[in-house]
């Protein structure tokens, strides 16, 4: 495989380079990007955000593989890759956008009609309305067909009761793409509808919750009678498992495992840190489990560049994708716990307080809820033995019941 840009590609990163040379600042090597998991978002880190959206739509640069006439480029998905590691590389404020333009976008321009594209498109790209996604629910856990939330149809409209949760991100969101029960009278899958949601709508109600790394990325969502037009339901009635896999599909393509930092963060530490009077980075075995790390990310790496191979080729990447995931939040956790004990008794302290290097501390908090996001490390395995390894898939009781019929609570 060779990993080194196409002419083609070449010349597209040195334009995106350029614009970038011209709008933003280069990130320092100590600068981490902000994290909307990690920090409370105030309404300054909010306007910034939207700010440089608008910036990059108004160069051309926002959702490249979008439509031209949606305002995107319909760039090859190496190019968004490409314009991606470029943007990595300067100082800009924290993505708020990902679930709507790597998510909520793509799929309404695959399911939803003219006048749905046409009236949430064009401020979703432009950052001027922000977006969340409604999936998981309390008691459905990794099996989204099981949720329980549901939807009445009343006239023109549907009456929504229920609750979400882990929702990233809904104290500061305009619309939201919603999976709910409009069926309970046959099969799981075969019951939901997909709406899009205005998150400002009577009966709504939005509880932030306050992680154990103190940021309040995620929310609790309660419906009470919320009436939602049918011109906001997303293809047809009982279609939502469709739509909703369509949701998902570009979930784990924007979902990374990253967010540990780099091996670069830990041998800075390991050099300002000391055991028995010297330099970490001088001891033996730190050095060791130091270049484990290394390894293990760079087959990662590689992994992912496998991936990058066939988007270049164009092809769709497949399943094995879920291996970066999978493995990366590992490592990055792994890599966290391991700079904690390098800080030694610092390493006991608030990531506010420690004196060397205390963002691992935010980092080692944080990274458990990426291992949840996009799929947990079972759902991931799952997907890799019975579509990369062709192992049979697991049995399933509940299959061919009506939703209704399926027996809940311990066994009587």
């Amino acid at each position: 495989m060779d990993f080194n840009d196409t002419p083609e590609e070449a010349t597209f990163r040195a334009e995106a380079r350029a614009w970038l040379d011209a709008n933003a600042e280069l990130r320092r090597p100590d600068d981490r990007p902000a994290d909307v998991l990690s920090e409370r978002t105030s309404p300054e880190i909010i306007a910034a955000s939207q700010a440089w959206q608008k910036k990059k739509a108004d160069g051309g640069w926002a959702c490249l593989t979008w439509p031209t006439e949606y305002g995107g480029r319909a760039a090859t998905s190496i190019q968004n890759v490409i314009w991606g590691q470029e943007e990595a590389r300067y100082r800009t404020p924290p993505n708020i956008f990902g679930i709507g333009t790597g998510m909520c976008g793509p799929t309404i321009l695959t399911h939803g009609n003219d006048d749905q594209k046409a009236k949430w498109i064009p401020k979703l790209l432009s950052g001027e309305e922000i977006w969340c996604q409604l999936f998981s629910e309390p008691s459905a856990g990794s099996d989204l067909a099981g949720l329980r939330s549901t939807a009445v149809r009343d006239g023109d409209d549907w009456v929504v009761n229920g609750q979400k949760i882990w929702t990233t991100g809904a104290q500061f969101c305009d619309w939201g793409i919603l999976v709910v029960r409009s069926d309970a009278n046959v099969a799981k899958h075969s019951g939901l509808t997909y709406f899009v949601v205005d998150m400002h709508s009577p009966g709504v109600e939005i509880r932030p919750i306050t992680q154990i790394n103190r940021g309040q990325g995620f929310n609790e969502v309660f419906f009470t009678d919320v009436r939602i037009p049918d011109a906001h339901r997303i293809s047809e009635v009982g279609n939502g498992w469709a739509v909703a896999i369509t949701t998902l599909m570009n979930e784990r393509a924007s979902i990374g495992g990253g967010g540990g930092g780099s091996v670069n963060d830990l041998i800075r530490l390991a050099k300002s840190v000391e055991i028995d009077g010297r330099p970490a980075i001088e001891d033996s075995a730190v050095r060791q489990q130091i270049a484990r790390f290394y390894t293990r990310i760079k087959g990662v790496k590689m992994t992912g560049n496998r991936t990058l191979s066939a988007l270049s080729q164009g092809k769709t990447p497949g399943p094995e994708a879920s291996l970066g995931k999978l493995v990366g939040a590992k490592v990055a956790q792994e890599m966290a716990s391991f700079a904690i004990e390098l800080q030694g008794a610092a390493g006991a302290l608030d990531r506010d307080a420690a004196a060397q290097g205390g963002d691992w501390q935010g980092r080692y908090l944080a990274i458990p809820g990426l291992r949840i996001a996009g799929g947990t490390d079972e759902i991931l395995r799952n997907i890799i033995s019975e579509r990369v390894l062709g192992l049979p898939p697991e049995s399933r009781a509940d299959k061919g019941i009506a939703f209704k019929d399926i027996p809940t609570g311990p066994p009587s």
